[in-house]
């Protein structure tokens, strides 16, 4: 190892500006310079064709909301309560053949989903469009206009694998592959120099996979606290440093890794690490002033919740996330519900639990959507609700519902998305997707379109992706 080589690492360990060896290649994902990843064209950072939306702010439920108690009302389940499939016209919804999609079969299927479970809240209609939603979610459904309902997706794991599956298009069994987020960072990279491309919030969940997988660690999300104290836990200098003590390292730190690009001129990975020192110099203070909320007014921190205990954990993370794509970040992604699995995963009084989670969401979410309108923002940024699959029609224990991967709902609102629509369907007690199914990546493919990128021209040279990596955009929800 060259002498230099073995200097710097010194200088990483000993100044604490390693940042955990870990956040600088992620930090580094803008103007299309994710060097050292696997060879071959990649893009340059300008959209396939002219694009609808610049941003995406994704919504995630971790554990599985039910379809059934949300967005997908559903009567004739009701009028069909307690009685068991081979009782009902429905008989037909657990025929093996329909059933292969599965790559993990669903346990104790037969006796969880058999005997059917009437709704567990209320529906009603609003806005002009007249689309139900439940009773969880009140003021989602005064922003209904605005949205996109999807009630007819499916996927193929049923376990909650299915997370990684719907950000990523792969099953949890096939291994690691880049998410959505990080194609939206390959594809068009950052609008701003002083903040990542791509950052996430919410709740840590266990996962094995890189966000960027083999497109590299440069297209990884940079993980975020709402914390303007601390908002980069790892990237907190390990010595009590001035900011200028911190510069004058970083400039030393710079200065050697070009000493040595003037010996590797083709190094690409010397010159994206480069490049992420100086970005992680300022993200130390691009980063607390955007989460620094002293300068929204009272009426802004109440849109969100801010005031409640219920809320306010959620709504901070989402005016963070105003905030964030206000400032040029390109995806954000937030993560609700605590636990291994996920804190929606009814598999037991399904109504106590939506109605305590939906409690901590829905204003927030509201609050959101009412923001980016007001700031003539929805109009450029594409929000995402989403979980990883539905809950069985059946019931699981007497008051639950077990995982269902073979029809659920998500929605979309701004961006060039329709506003007070609702697409595809599924059966009439919400087992199957059968009006316009769509498997999970047909949410990437439209994204993807509205960002103003073909999904199929995001490729790395090396590695093969299937036809249901790419998706289709759903065009009868595109304005």
């Amino acid at each position: 190892m060259q002498p230099n080589c073995l200097n710097r690492r010194a200088l990483f360990t000993e100044t604490g500006l390693g940042l955990s060896g870990v956040a600088l290649a992620a930090l580094l994902a803008r103007d299309g310079s994710a060097a050292g990843n696997a060879a071959g064209d990649e893009p340059d950072g300008q959209p396939h064709f002219p694009p609808r939306a610049k941003n995406v702010i994704w919504l995630f439920m971790r554990g599985g909301f039910s379809h059934l108690e949300t967005f997908d009302p559903k009567p004739t389940l009701d009028k069909y309560a307690g009685k068991t499939l081979s009782e009902t016209p429905w008989k037909y919804v657990q025929d093996p053949e329909r059933l292969k999609k599965l790559r993990v079969a669903a346990t104790n299927q037969n006796t969880q989903r058999n005997r059917l479970y009437e709704t567990q809240t209320g529906f009603r209609k609003y806005g002009e469009s007249g689309i139900e939603v439940s009773d969880f979610f009140p003021h989602i459904g005064n922003c209904i206009d605005d949205i996109a309902v999807v009630r007819s997706m499916w996927t193929t794991d049923d376990n909650h694998g299915a997370q990684y599956q719907f950000e990523t298009g792969r099953h949890n069994l096939d291994g690691s592959f880049p998410n959505i987020g990080a194609w939206v960072t390959y594809g068009l990279g950052s609008l701003n120099d002083n903040l990542p491309s791509y950052v996430k919030m919410g709740v840590k969940y266990p996962q094995v996979h890189n966000d960027g997988s083999y497109l590299g660690r440069a297209y990884d999300a940079v993980r975020l606290a709402v914390d303007p104290q601390n908002p980069l836990p790892y990237a907190r200098p390990a010595l009590d440093l001035s900011r200028e003590e911190q510069r004058l390292q970083f400039d030393l730190v710079k200065r050697l890794n070009q000493i040595e690009a003037v010996r590797s001129p083709a190094d690409e990975a010397l010159r994206a690490r480069i490049k992420s020192y100086e970005l992680a110099f300022r993200m130390q203070t691009a980063v607390p002033e955007v989460i620094r909320f002293e300068d929204e007014t009272a009426a802004t921190q109440q849109l969100y919740g801010l005031q409640d205990s219920k809320t306010k954990a959620f709504g901070m993370q989402l005016l963070a996330a105003r905030r964030f794509v206000e400032k040029g970040v390109r995806f954000v992604k937030i993560m609700h519900g605590a636990g291994a699995a996920g804190a929606w995963d009814a598999h037991g009084n399904v109504k106590s639990n939506h109605t305590k989670l939906a409690a901590q969401v829905d204003k927030p979410v509201a609050g959101l959507l009412a923001d980016l309108k007001q700031r003539g923002l929805l109009e450029e940024t594409i929000v995402v609700f989403a979980t990883e699959f539905g809950r069985t029609p059946g019931t699981q224990g007497g008051t639950g519902r077990d995982h269902h991967p073979f029809g659920f709902s998500v929605w979309l609102a701004g961006g060039g998305i329709k506003g007070g629509v609702t697409h595809g369907a599924t059966d009439e007690i919400g087992f199957h997707a059968e009006e316009n199914p769509h498997y999970v990546t047909d949410i990437h493919a439209t994204l993807l379109r509205q960002l103003g990128l073909e999904s199929r021209r995001l490729n790395m040279a090396g590695q093969q992706r299937l036809e249901m990596e790419y998706g289709h955009p759903i065009e009868e929800i595109i304005a």
